[in-house]
């Protein structure tokens, strides 16, 4: 594989590594902190409000396993929980209130983790 391709898989992955943390993020810090719209959420979706520090920090773990280099076992463990997560919480909405239109932006964490899977492997192989 020449450097100008490994160059850019390097680029490709932490551009979605970053862009997927940070949306993962956005949601884990919120989640730790309980605020009052995250516990709305979980009323609605029918899950007790003390399960929200809980998947946050989880969240949150799996973000900094991703992100920092190395450990592979406990990097397939973090892309595995946080994909996880992502589809109990579509499965979740989809469970309480059916298909909303507004769903279909879940495609973009879930394409930004595959990106970021995909061209991590891709660089461990190397």
């Amino acid at each position: 594989m020449t450097n100008s391709s490994s160059k850019r898989d390097r680029i490709i992955f932490w551009i979605a590594t970053g862009l997927f943390s940070a949306f993962m993020l956005s949601s884990a810090i919120p989640n730790i902190m309980s605020t009052p719209e995250w516990v709305d959420i979980f009323k609605m979706l029918g899950y007790p409000p003390y399960m929200l520090p809980f998947i946050g920090v989880a969240k949150l773990l799996g973000v900094i396993a991703i992100l920092v280099p190395g450990f592979p076992r406990i990097k397939e463990w973090a892309y595995a929980g946080l994909f996880f997560d992502l589809a109990g919480a579509v499965y979740s909405g989809l469970s309480v209130g059916g298909f909303d239109p507004q769903m279909l932006v879940m495609l973009v964490p879930f394409g930004l983790g595959t990106l970021s899977y995909v061209y991590h492997h891709k660089l461990t192989a190397k």
